[in-house]
């Protein structure tokens, strides 16, 4: 074999590892997140009970790079014609377990959540109108100075809509539709007074009390 095959051989093999060192130790890459499957503009809390209204949505974030990265914090920026709010309060989990937003880490095979943004506590209230949004999702990374955009959507609502928003208990949902590529928007509503598990529990106690004595003068 020929000394000047053998050592482009070395080379080429010295060139993989190289690459494969690089792709897999040093590229550092991006935080990327997917189409919001569903969005929520709203009032807080599982009851819409809250006074406050807040922006919901659920998507996956991933990383491009295989040593993954290291998320910080996220917001939301909501814009109407020259009105523009802050959501700055990010709360993230599944139902039932959710987390204060205080960094977590995104590999590159990515990690799907529950992502809510309320406004902060100091604030006034912002109020959902008719007219077309754009809401922007910004992410700041451990060691990062700077924030920057993850993603720009654009919504509307109307009128109808807005003046059911007005009223209480009501939230409205923006589901995304895979085939014309746009959100379809609906209006949600939380009874009010719901009677929680211990009044229920409570309830039905009674009933079963007052049936078993009725049963009892019947004998």
């Amino acid at each position: 074999m020929s000394p000047w095959f053998s050592f482009s051989i070395s080379c080429f093999a010295l060139l993989v590892s190289g690459v494969t060192a690089w792709l897999t130790f040093f590229r550092k890459g991006k935080l990327v997140m997917t189409q919001p499957t569903v969005i929520f503009f709203g009032p807080d809390g599982s009851k819409f009970e809250s006074s406050k209204n807040k922006i919901y949505l659920r998507t996956l974030l991933y990383s491009t790079a295989k040593r993954g990265q290291v998320l910080e914090s996220l917001h939301v920026a909501l814009h109407r014609n020259e009105s523009k709010q802050n959501f700055n309060i990010w709360v993230y989990g599944e139902k039932g377990d959710l987390k204060r937003g205080s960094g977590i880490f995104v590999p590159q095979e990515g990690v799907t959540f529950d992502h809510h943004f309320l406004l902060p506590e100091d604030g006034a209230n912002f109020n959902f109108l008719s007219g077309t949004y754009q809401l922007s999702v910004f992410a700041k990374l451990v060691g990062s100075k700077i924030k920057y955009e993850l993603a720009k959507v654009n919504l509307s609502i109307s009128e109808s809509q807005a003046a059911q928003l007005a009223e209480a208990n009501a939230g409205i949902y923006f589901d995304w539709g895979p085939d014309q590529q746009s959100y379809h928007s609906h209006i949600d509503r939380r009874p009010e007074n719901l009677p929680d598990i211990e009044q229920l529990i409570k309830l039905m106690a009674n009933k079963a009390t007052a049936a078993d004595a009725k049963s009892r003068a019947a004998e």
